[in-house]
């Protein structure tokens, strides 16, 4: 690994890796969904918070849900110089565990946050179409402006709905 050309681990190949060279594992997810599952001895750094923390020293791998949070964390440290050598998991934890490879989880970890959503938007529609076939007909307009905001969520890649379920209390992770 070089810090001017920060290598890509496949997961089966940072497995092999870890047991032979020490590396720290750095995941860059929220910690909400860190607690739903990460990779044993993987310390938690979200982010928005990498640039200001304190980072172990010795070679750091990235890693996020897919990669794209990594990409970027790795591309803000190499440009703030980091001396340390980096690296990133490709296909993040996703990939990790689609090669069946050893997941932690916290015993009372919340649902992810994209099932909440669903459950919370699939409850609106329903409850706008019950009401409106039962009190009165408009109504169904809660089930109208519940699917404008998933259209809109999925075209802009901005869900309100997630970000005000995420700082709910239930979803408050302590480790």
């Amino acid at each position: 690994m070089t810090t001017t050309t920060p290598r890509r681990f496949s997961p089966r190949d940072l497995a092999d890796h870890r047991q032979a060279v020490p590396l720290t594992l750095i995941d860059v997810r929220e910690p909400m969904e860190y607690a739903s599952g990460h990779i044993a001895g993987s310390h938690n750094i979200p982010l928005s918070r990498l640039g200001s923390e304190t980072l172990p020293e010795g070679p750091l791998v990235l890693l996020c849900q897919s990669g794209s949070r990594s990409s970027q964390g790795l591309t803000n440290l190499l440009r703030r110089g980091h001396p340390q050598p980096l690296a990133e998991l490709e296909g993040g934890f996703g990939a990790w565990q689609e090669a069946g490879l050893p997941v932690q989880r916290h015993a009372r970890a919340p649902l992810p946050l994209m099932r909440q959503v669903q459950i919370v938007a699939g409850g609106l529609v329903l409850v706008g179409v019950l009401l409106s076939q039962t009190v009165a007909p408009g109504w169904i307009w809660l089930s109208g402006l519940v699917g404008a905001g998933l259209s809109f969520a999925g075209i802009s890649g901005f869900c309100g709905m997630a970000r005000l379920l995420a700082v709910m209390p239930w979803n408050r992770v302590h480790p």
